[in-house]
Order: C-alpha cells, then sequence, then structure tokens
C-alpha cells in the first residue's frame, strides 16, 4: 500500500522541480532611445527610461514565453509645426514630450546559443498613463486601447543577469488629440535585469 503512494508522490515532486526549473521572474530596468514619427515632431531620437518585472516560462529545450510589465517613458521634440497645429493645446514655449507608458510585451524565445544568447520576438501593448487611475485600471487599458507595437531583440544570460537589446515599433497612431496628423513611436531599448 506504501509503495503505491510513494512512487505517484516521487512522479510528482519530480515532474515539478523540473517544471519550477524552467519558470524564473525578475526584475529589470534601462534606456529607452525612442523618437515619435509624425510632422509636429523632429526627426531624431531622445532618451527616457523604463522599469519593471519580468516572467521566463520554458516550453521545452529551446523555446519559452518571457511575458513583461514595464513603466516606460518616451521623449521626443517638437517641431516648429506642432506649434503651429496644436497652439491652444500646449505652451508655446514648450520644446519637448514626455510621455509615460504602462507597456506589456509577451515575447516568444528562442535559445541559440545553449542558455546564453536568445532571441526574442512579439507583440507589446501598451497604453498611456492616466494618472486618476489605478496601476490595474492602466493595464486593463492597454488591451483595449493604445499603442500596438512589434518588438524584436535579443537576450544575454549570464547566469541571474539578463542583458537585454530591443527594436520597438509602434503600429497605431498615438496621436489622441485629433486625426490631424498621424504619431507612430518606435525606438531601442536596452536593459539590464536580474532573475530572482
Amino acid at each position: 500500500m506504501k509503495t503505491k503512494l510513494f512512487l505517484p508522490l516521487v512522479a510528482t515532486l519530480l515532474f515539478s522541480q523540473a517544471i519550477m526549473a524552467q519558470f524564473h521572474i525578475g526584475i529589470k530596468g534601462g534606456a529607452n532611445i525612442t523618437k515619435i514619427d509624425g510632422v509636429s515632431f523632429k526627426d531624431q531620437f531622445k532618451y527616457g527610461y523604463h522599469i519593471g518585472g519580468f516572467a521566463e516560462i520554458g516550453l521545452g529545450h529551446k523555446f519559452g514565453i518571457q511575458p513583461e510589465v514595464l513603466f516606460s517613458q518616451y521623449s521626443s521634440s517638437i517641431d516648429s509645426n506642432y506649434k503651429h497645429i496644436y497652439q491652444d493645446v500646449f505652451n508655446s514655449d514648450q520644446s519637448s514630450v514626455k510621455l509615460n507608458y504602462l507597456s506589456i510585451p509577451i515575447l516568444l524565445s528562442y535559445k541559440l546559443a545553449g542558455n546564453f544568447l536568445t532571441l526574442q520576438a512579439g507583440p507589446q501593448f501598451s497604453v498611456l498613463v492616466n494618472q486618476d487611475k489605478t496601476l490595474l485600471q492602466n493595464g486593463g487599458e492597454a488591451f483595449k486601447k493604445g499603442d500596438f507595437a512589434l518588438v524584436g531583440g535579443a537576450q544575454i544570460k549570464l547566469s541571474a543577469i539578463r542583458i537585454t537589446g530591443r527594436y520597438v515599433v509602434g503600429l497605431n497612431n498615438i496621436n489622441d488629440i485629433d486625426n490631424q496628423d498621424q504619431w507612430k513611436s518606435q525606438g531601442f531599448q536596452v536593459s539590464l535585469g536580474l532573475a530572482l
């Protein structure tokens, strides 16, 4: 009778160990080098930052999924056309714009060189943070409206350290003032993470 209970218990323990070996959570932060494309903005990249958390979920030996939740700041310089088109909206002395986003990338990972180098690609859902709403409410808005982007890049894993470089290209018009001008975001992210 004891043998019948012991074997399923050992099998369950070994299976759970294998699953947990392929699951990690962590924190990350880094630089955004972004620009907003549109007639109203200068064609130049500006610096911002991102900070947040990630999970690594293994799907076998080569593949995995890496969902993240990031607070990201995008910066851009205003062109003279912006002041002519939107003179009633912003202060005429303003020369730059900072946009704060709650970003949720969901990336498919493919391990190239063992555990050292991983290629990543997938969608990213972002919403402009509304100060009047909670973090959870802002997160829910990311899937309904906001900036939808495609992400591609690579990650280097050194023990618990994660070094990531990505290119992010926005596909939606993020102009929420009117339809006079199409605005789309694009840029690079460089980050350092720590798996816990």
